[in-house]
């Protein structure tokens, strides 16, 4: 039994030697891990897309990909829009002629359309075509000859409303085509900083007017930008506020720069992971490089600390750093690892941008926890032992007047806690029932930015910018330009029309009616369909389009079978999107009989819908998994499944509190917050385990007194538990300081669940278990305390 219990002793203790006699070594080799990480740096690159919530193979996805392969990427489109008074004077309008003329010039443009390139059609009778005629600006305006242009444009083109203009507001938009080359690569990030905007600056600035410019090229370009942007600005952050934190706790400029060598050195081996594996930056790993920080210098604090407890304890420096590895070094290693696994977890789930976030961080949380252990205590060993100065804030009155107060609430107040405990359940549970889910493609889209007032002033003059697709299939050749397929077509679009969320829509309707009005003259009282009479006179016109002239390219593809009906959407509640959605299916069920048509939804706005959804599910799904497999890694350490539920229960509580903060203030659920209840799971439970490790190991020296073991694990784990969650609470407030609606709501949940769980640990845990006792105290540990202080020695 003796030789068994010093192989299970000697473990963590033969580690400590190893680091310590070979530390000269494993500096050198973090050194020059560090510089092949670095290597990898070159490789990062920054997301050109939105993300992409459904797997390759989801349905919905399958549908989009479709719709690309007969009509291209919807999300091409750039904008340019202006409400202006003066725009129809002879110098305004050659301003907006010939930035229009600019923009078409740059060669990353295949088309700009706009309110000076417009073309009307005319009827040529005898060749039975039409021919396209140009409404252009005249080239030495005068105001008559302006407003001769303006009434035509507003009175005579109707095919153009709410496409190139609002006729109600007179405000005028430009579009340009992107090309769909280049729309998706580091190219248009290029165009838009450098070719576009300073374009557009100056002729803001040399006509006294506020362009608005919108798109989702445009918009993810300063969307990703803005990304980039807070990455620099949340390491600097998050390096200092813990860096000011950690110096007042510990009052010592040593401690606090050996903390953040730790975490420095372990941001920059995220970074080389990230390009390592060759992944983009987006808005969830961007997250990382502060959260290594905010996550590493809790494990500083834990092995810091305990140095100095024990150099305070014995004054012996080399007897306290084997002691901080063999003592610290297990539990530590769980907390790690309970972290990792709620990170990890999001691996499970089928999404693009989840898996790649959850590889990274659980990785690197390995790393810090790696990293840490090996610098710590060999820099220390290098260094003299620390002076009394140094240990002052081991006998910190307001800490310890804290940690008092907690024990008296376990001692004499058990009875209020479990009331307020239940109550906060209560309220949790009535919160959840509130909570809504949010699928908008922009509501975490920095609200301040001029681009996002932008997107506001759109969807009040033209209904939204973000697009929701129709494809029809007619399932036969040739279908789509039937005159009962065209009627029908008609009919979805009054439906459209009726809903004010939605723009008008655009679509191969729009173009025969615009050929009808060429029929006659120009005349816009005929822009409609043609009638059963009028079609035998009419159709040959379409069919007979002068080369260059064909309207329907955009709309419907080359065999003639499907069609695209395109409009756009506000940005509005999630439960509005999905009525919208359903009332349209409803009404296309309607129109189109299913034995004749097939008609599929889709579009940006539609699919980042069902992302949403689909990831909610799945991340429940991973949090579930990491309820699981951080129990399992419970009942390795303590072999009991009443000590597995009680660990649980202090740092579930706190979720569902949060859950009801949540319904409560409106905050919906989205793949930004679903992603703090797996995130704060995993870092709480850190201080479940922290405070079990030391409460059995008081156990085993005290002959198993289950409560003079509780409160002396209490007294001496309470001060790091405080300082680590103080740390968190903090490192996670500097997420509020982002634009990003998302991550500012991350920050602020996590931040106040992990203060809520700081507080569940030290004072509900310790009251359960006091409470409990007997109930917990297991009769074989009883019978035989020698086998089970081996093999608890083992574990802890």
């Amino acid at each position: 039994m003796g030789n068994r219990q010093r192989k299970g002793i000697d473990f963590w203790a033969v580690l400590a030697r190893a680091i310590l006699r070979n530390r000269t070594l494993i500096l050198l080799g973090i050194l020059g891990a560090t510089l092949l990480w670095s290597t990898q740096w070159k490789y990062m690159q920054f997301t050109f897309t939105e993300a992409n919530l459904l797997p390759d193979k989801h349905p919905e996805n399958l549908q989009y990909q479709k719709f690309v392969e007969k009509f291209g990427d919807e999300g091409n489109l750039i904008t340019i829009a202006l409400n202006d008074p003066k725009l129809f004077t002879p110098d305004r309008l050659k301003a907006w002629k010939k930035l229009n003329q600019q923009i078409n010039a740059f060669p990353e443009v295949g088309l700009v359309l706009s309110i000076d390139n417009v073309q009307a059609l005319k009827k040529d009778s005898e060749a039975q075509q039409l021919k396209l005629e140009a409404v252009q600006i005249p080239e030495n305006p005068t105001q008559t000859s302006i407003q001769e242009f303006k009434t035509r444009l507003f009175q005579e083109l109707p095919f153009y409303n709410n496409l190139l203009f609002n006729k109600e507001t007179e405000t005028v938009r430009s579009i340009i085509y992107m090309d769909p080359d280049i729309v998706n690569t580091a190219v248009r990030k290029a165009f838009v900083f450098e070719e576009l905007i300073p374009l557009i600056e100056t002729f803001e600035s040399e006509n006294e007017v506020n362009l608005r410019v919108s798109g989702m090229p445009y918009i993810r370009t300063l969307n990703a930008q803005n990304i980039v942007d807070e990455i620099g600005l949340f390491v600097l952050s998050a390096t200092l506020l813990t860096a000011l934190i950690f110096f007042l706790f510990f009052r010592s400029f040593r401690a606090t720069f050996i903390a953040l060598s730790v975490v420095l050195i372990g941001v920059m081996w995220a970074l080389g992971t990230l390009g390592l594996f060759r992944y983009e930056i987006t808005v969830l790993t961007a997250l990382i490089p502060p959260l290594i920080i905010v996550i590493g210098v809790p494990n500083c604090i834990f092995l810091i600390n305990k140095y100095q407890q024990e150099v305070d304890r014995h004054g012996n420096q080399a007897k306290s750093l084997v002691r901080v590895i063999s003592k610290i070094g297990n539990a530590t290693l769980m907390t790690n690892l309970t972290t990792a696994s709620g990170f990890s977890t999001f691996i499970l789930t089928n999404s693009k941008i989840l898996k790649e976030f959850g590889i990274i961080a659980s990785l690197n949380i390995l790393f810090i926890f790696i990293l840490s252990l090996l610098i710590i205590p060999i820099v220390y060993s290098i260094m003299p032992p620390p002076k009394t100065k140094h240990l002052r804030h081991l006998k910190n009155k307001n800490i310890r007047t804290l940690v008092n107060w907690m024990e008296n609430q376990v001692r004499y107040q058990r009875i209020n806690v479990f009331l307020i405990a239940l109550a906060g359940l209560i309220f949790g549970i009535i919160g959840i029932y509130k909570i809504d889910i949010s699928g908008s493609l922009i509501e975490d889209m920095p609200k301040k930015s001029e681009f996002f007032q932008d997107i506001q002033f759109y969807d009040q003059e033209f209904n939204g910018i973000v697009p929701v697709e129709v494809l029809v299939d007619a399932k036969r050749k040739n279908g789509i330009l039937k005159p009962a397929t065209l009627k029908r077509m008609n009919r979805l679009h009054a439906q459209i029309d009726e809903i004010p969320e939605l723009s008008p829509p655009l679509s191969v309707v729009n173009a025969v009616k615009f050929v009808k009005q060429a029929y006659y003259n120009g005349n816009p009282n005929y822009f409609q369909l043609p009638t059963t009479q009028e079609n035998s006179f009419i159709y040959p016109y379409i069919k007979n389009q002068e080369s260059g002239t064909n309207l329907l390219t955009n709309y419907v593809d080359d065999s003639g079978q499907y069609a695209r009906i395109t409009t756009f959407m506000k940005d509005i509640s999630t439960p509005r999107m999905e009525a919208i959605e359903a009332k349209l299916r409803e009404e296309a069920a309607r129109i189109f009989p299913e034995d004749r048509y097939t008609l599929t939804f889709t579009g940006k706005s539609l699919l980042f819908l069902k992302g949403t959804k689909y990831l909610i599910k799945n991340l429940l799904i991973s949090l579930l998994l990491a309820i699981l497999i951080i129990a399992l890694i419970m009942a390795y350490m303590f072999r009991s499944y009443k000590m597995i539920v009680i660990s649980l229960v202090p740092n579930l509580l706190p979720l569902v509190i949060t859950a009801g903060v949540m319904g409560f203030s409106g905050i919906p659920l989205k793949p930004s917050t679903i992603l703090v209840f797996s995130i704060a799971f995993g870092i709480s439970v850190d201080d479940t385990i922290h405070f079990l490790a030391k409460y059995r190991q008081e156990l085993i020296a005290s002959n198993w007194k289950i409560k003079s073991s509780i409160y002396k694990a209490l007294r001496e784990t309470g001060v790091s538990m405080f300082y680590t969650s103080i740390v968190l609470f903090f490192g996670f407030i500097v997420f509020m300081s982002s634009n990003f609606g998302g991550t500012v709501a991350l920050g602020g949940l996590v931040s106040v669940t992990l203060l809520m769980a700081m507080l569940a640990n030290l004072i509900l845990l310790p009251a359960l278990l006091i409470s409990l006792a007997e109930n917990i105290s297991n009769e074989k540990v009883i019978k035989n305390p020698e086998r089970w202080r081996f093999r608890l020695n083992k574990r802890v």
